[in-house]
């Protein structure tokens, strides 16, 4: 049976049941890639003491998924643009799941890496692809706006669920059962997408041109490589000659982009506040809240002594206050405007981080829920007012580029922020050792707690640890407030009627 192909170019009218059912695989979708890029943390003294792997490995493992997600984002969104959303929602999540296994068995730290690589290219495939077939199911103003809410409820939830469902799993399985849990999700999200969600594309796309396509890859690659070398190693020729390299090619993608008649990304975007401001405010508080999250698990297992599970369920305040926030999120934007409710959701996100650094080296747990709850709220709006202001930002012919850039800021936000504030932690840690701590306490807490029977110098490192995420919460936090004047200032705030 041949599958409608949606115009484009339809005027508005309502959504009907069929396409807020539509909405339901999309949004699992994306809340199941939001859970992959966070579910491994919980894992990480499963990973070191099963497959050996060093606190360098152990990075590596979390973030390679997504610097593989932002290197092919806007490559897979002007695809999906071209041979149709529906298609290659579909064919990446069939690749997701077979990919999961691979994960899933993997023998060392290296095999691992490449596997997360390679569901990092199956990602790529999938997040442009739902977030533009949202923008066309839904052309009215009003409805798309709540449909971007739910979605945004998917990524900020499921980033927020990746501990409790990694808990739960590594209480009752081993680590590689976080991967395995990826196949059936993605079987269920493939069937119903083919039963549920019409094709879309844009009718005239132009040729593709595959020069940008590389271009685009070799300008995101090389600098997130040079940040993360540059913030392990410190500044040296490789590093430098890297981040100037990527700069270079992405100089040339951006002048052949002006030149073309049908580029692969449209520059001018950037000239429009909304989703300028939009991109960079949400790159800021990603890179804090990400890089943040990824050592909190760690924290609640390594420093408070709880299990897998009972430190993912100890993160599920900040699960249910950015689900529950959909509710009043809608009427907030449409109430204050998007660059106001955005900066106002920054705000009150980073009076969180303050409540958590606060508490990080206080006994109990009542502070720390507090915490996770404001910036759970935060969060719930951030996503949600950011994406609507990307997507009302552009027709809904090039809803896939657009949304590929509206993702790919996200993705350089989760990698860059678990690579920055993930050294600067291991800095930090290192730093409030005692002197005399051997080399395995100095690689990474997880390694000392496998190698150290409980005493004073494993009091010692967990005391240094806490110390550390204390300092790099208060950093977030700094780093949020600027995400949020970024918006405040910068992203058009008239209400609207919608």
């Amino acid at each position: 049976m041949s599958t409608p192909v949606l115009p484009t170019d339809r005027p508005a009218k309502s959504a009907g049941p069929r396409e807020w059912a539509a909405l339901v695989p999309l949004t699992l979708a994306v809340t199941l890639l939001a859970v992959d890029g966070t579910v491994l943390a919980l894992a990480v003294p499963s990973l070191t003491a099963d497959l050996n792997a060093s606190g360098t490995e152990l990075l590596w493992i979390g973030d390679i998924y997504s610097f593989a997600l932002a290197g092919l984002l806007i490559t897979m969104g002007t695809v999906a643009d071209r041979i149709g959303r529906r298609r290659l929602l579909i064919i990446g999540g069939v690749g997701f799941g077979l990919v999961s296994l691979l994960a899933a068995f993997a023998p060392g730290p290296g095999w691992l890496i490449a596997a997360r690589a390679l569901l990092g290219v199956a990602g790529a495939t999938l997040m442009p692809s739902t977030l533009s077939i949202v923008r066309n199911l839904f052309p009215d103003d009003r409805q798309r706006t709540r449909a971007v809410a739910i979605w945004s409820t998917g990524a900020a939830g499921g980033a927020a669920l990746g501990p409790v469902v990694g808990g739960f799993l590594l209480e009752h399985f081993w680590w590689g059962s976080v991967f395995v849990i990826n196949l059936p999700v993605m079987t269920l999200m493939v069937a119903t997408v083919l039963w549920l969600v019409p094709e879309s594309r844009d009718p005239r796309p132009g040729s593709f041109d595959l020069l940008s396509a590389l271009l685009s890859v070799l300008a995101i690659v090389p600098l997130v490589w040079a940040v993360k070398h540059l913030a392990h190693e410190g500044a040296d020729g490789f590093g430098l000659g890297a981040a100037l390299a990527g700069v270079a090619f992405g100089w040339i993608f951006v002048q052949r982009q002006r030149r073309l008649s049908h580029p692969l990304v449209d520059v001018t975007l950037f000239r429009r506040p909304a989703f300028s401001g939009t991109v960079l405010a949400q790159f800021i508080a990603i890179f804090a809240f990400s890089g943040l999250l990824y050592f909190f698990s760690q924290y609640l297992q390594l420093v408070k002594g709880y299990s897998p599970l009972q430190a993912g369920l100890r993160e599920l305040p900040l699960t249910i206050a950015s689900i529950a926030v959909v509710v009043v999120a809608v009427p907030l934007i449409v109430r204050l405007g998007v660059g106001r409710s955005l900066g106002f959701s920054l705000f009150f996100t980073a009076l969180g981080l303050a409540v958590l650094a606060v508490f990080e080296t206080v006994e109990g747990y009542a502070g720390l829920a507090l915490g996770l709850v404001i910036i759970g709220l935060g969060v719930g709006v951030v996503f949600a007012a950011a994406t609507d202001a990307v997507l009302s930002s552009v027709p809904s012919e090039r809803a896939g580029s657009a949304s590929a850039i509206s993702e790919m800021s996200y993705e350089l936000g989760v990698a860059v922020g678990i690579a920055v504030l993930g050294s600067l932690q291991g800095v930090l840690y290192r730093n409030h050792l005692p002197e005399g701590a051997g080399a395995a306490v100095q690689d990474s807490l997880a390694r000392a707690a496998q190698v150290l029977p409980d005493g004073e110098l494993l009091e010692a490192a967990r005391h240094s640890f806490a110390e550390a995420m204390q300092a790099t919460s208060w950093i977030a936090a700094g780093l949020v407030v600027v995400a949020g004047l970024v918006a405040w200032r910068v992203i058009p705030s008239g209400t609207t009627s919608r």
